[in-house]
């Protein structure tokens, strides 16, 4: 994406507004601190900052280890907050503390509003479409805690003319090989009511043949279908496009072969993900592996190659068709702002210890645990234990749900991670004399097994989406909070910033 130079001037009156108003609250918060020194004002400052470092430390301990360290992590995730808002109270303190808060509360809101209004998001163009003549749709009776049958999916869609495949709970199916038999029988639009990792599987044999593809929000958390802007709480709604619809063209993600239409997510989560008994029991699960993948012998790391770049010894690497908005936001609610950009979103996150938590706790993005990129091509290895094997191979069925949908980095969510030599040239080797090294790879929730190198590409346009017309759109998020830019739409000073 190239830069063009914009002007603070060039900016809507009410965005300088903002930006100004933003400006002015930070100063207040400053002055507060200012006539409140002989009143504990830094005492409130450092206290704050204090108990943020500790939670987060805590939050380090009850995760990366077992017996009392974990116990005395959850006590200072409680206490730490607990006692700072016990101390304020104390030393009479609370009303500076609420009117800094106040302060930052209205700069934050205001350089936002600021931000968005100085640059509006770019629409997505739309395309009038034809009602298709021979839909089929896929629906997993078990996605979503049983939405299919909770929302009448199967019926309503009958009712529109599509033919319906269900899949059987008790009979594993081959959803791609069933989509491609109705491309053979004479669909003219491919379907799905199910979690993400079906619909990626669909997905491909539509873009394959270039047909519409329709997303039907049925699975858990529907991350595909909120960066649509489908309604994620009436799936029936989705079944609105077959009658009175319109095409969008997004970009479909490749990993080393396999379609993705979210994010592939390698490293801590991937390795959760294999496990049998995290379906059942997601959190007890983690927590149960977790010191084990931090911090324990023989930890593996990933190297990864970001359109050649290296980045080296992550322990969690998240790939995504198309970036999340802010690195801050990757969790069960992030959104990508566009899906047709033609880029991947790297996430990479590498932390070794409580002070690395709490620096990440504190600094967020600007944290050196933390690496954001974007890419055309990532290509991940591995540098520590890895398993010998051949050809990818799936621990859960393609045609149920996968053991988790979606972002996950958690949230979170994701670096680009470089391929070092060592790590390489070990892998290299290991492949020699062992076979092809195979690391835990989840894509779109699904847990697989791949072969090294492993290799995200993106391939644009590549996927028609069919949409309803009448949509509750996507939600823009909030902008990631830039300084800088603040000032020069507060000043009109000139700025070089990258078209969205």
């Amino acid at each position: 994406m190239g830069a063009t130079l914009e002007t603070g001037s060039d900016a809507p009156g009410d965005a300088r507004l903002l930006a100004r108003l933003a400006l002015l609250a930070v100063l207040g918060s400053l002055l507060v601190l200012v006539l409140a020194l002989g009143e504990g004002g830094l005492l409130v400052l450092g206290a704050g900052i204090l108990g943020v470092v500790l939670c987060a430390a805590g939050v380090w301990w009850f995760v990366a280890h077992r017996g009392v360290p974990r116990v005395i992590g959850a006590l200072l995730v409680f206490l730490a907050p607990a006692g700072v808002v016990v101390l304020f109270a104390y030393k009479g303190l609370w009303l500076t503390a609420l009117i800094l808060v106040l302060c930052w509360g209205i700069a934050l809101t205001c350089a936002r509003a600021a931000l968005r209004r100085s640059r509006p998001e770019r629409p997505q163009v739309a395309t009038p479409a034809g009602r298709p003549a021979r839909p089929v749709l896929i629906m997993n009776p078990k996605s979503g805690g049983g939405k299919v049958g909770r929302f009448g999916l199967v019926e309503r869609a009958e009712e529109l003319g599509a033919r319906v495949i269900l899949l059987d709970p008790d009979a594993p199916a081959d959803v791609a090989e069933l989509a491609r038999r109705a491309v053979a029988d004479g669909a003219d639009l491919l379907g799905v009511a199910g979690g993400d990792g079906t619909q990626a599987l669909v997905a491909a044999v539509a873009a394959e043949h270039d047909l519409p593809f329709l997303v039907i929000s049925a699975g858990t958390r529907n991350h595909l279908a909120m960066d649509l802007g489908l309604d994620r709480d009436d799936p029936s709604r989705c079944l609105d496009a077959l009658t009175d619809g319109e095409e969008l063209r997004i970009d479909l993600g490749d990993v080393s072969g396999r379609a993705f239409v979210n994010t592939v997510s390698f490293g801590v989560y991937a390795d959760v993900v294999q496990r049998p008994e995290y379906r059942d029991d997601k959190a007890g699960t983690a927590l149960n592996l977790m010191p084990d993948l931090l911090v324990g012998d023989g930890v593996r790391r990933l190297d990864s190659l970001v359109d050649g770049a290296p980045l080296a010894d992550q322990q969690a690497l998240l790939v995504s068709n198309n970036p999340y908005f802010s690195p801050d936001e990757i969790s069960g609610t992030g959104r990508r702002p566009r899906l047709d950009d033609g880029e991947l979103g790297v996430l990479g996150i590498r932390v070794e210890d409580a002070a690395q938590a709490a620096d990440l706790a504190v600094r967020g993005s600007q944290s050196s645990g933390l690496t954001v990129l974007s890419a055309h091509r990532v290509e991940v290895t591995v540098s520590g234990p890895a398993e010998p094997g051949g050809t990818p191979e799936q621990t859960e069925n393609p045609g149920t749900e996968g053991s988790a949908e979606g972002q996950g980095i958690s949230g979170a969510e994701g670096a680009t991670e470089g391929q070092g030599s060592s790590g390489t040239q070990g892998a290299a080797e290991e492949a020699e004399t062992s076979g092809p090294v195979e690391i835990p790879v989840a894509v779109d929730g699904e847990a697989l097994r791949m072969p090294t190198p492993v290799v995200c590409t993106l391939r644009p346009g590549a996927l028609r989406v069919l949409v309803p017309r009448d949509r509750p759109g996507v939600v823009a998020p909030p902008p990631a909070v830039d300084w800088r830019r603040i000032l020069d739409l507060a000043f009109g000073r000139t700025v070089r910033t990258t078209p969205r």
